[in-house]
């Protein structure tokens, strides 16, 4: 596929490809911290925009119900 034509998930996983064949060392240090804790990019870049919106707003209602229960 073209750099044109290329979508920017694409574009992201692209270079993520190209750094981690550059650096194999820090490949191993990121691959156990993202194994335990996950990725905020790799939830993001799955759910889109309606997905991302509709997960801030459930933990923005969450912190108000919260914050009202526990005073």
């Amino acid at each position: 596929m073209t750099m044109e034509k290329e979508t920017p998930e694409e574009r992201r996983e692209r270079l993520r490809q190209e750094e981690l064949k550059g650096n194999v060392g820090g490949n191993v240090h990121d691959a156990f911290n993202r194994s335990s804790n996950g990725g905020l990019n790799d939830l993001v870049g799955g759910l889109g925009w309606k997905g991302t919106g509709i997960l801030l707003l459930i933990i923005i209602l969450g912190f108000i119900i919260y914050s009202l229960f526990y005073r």
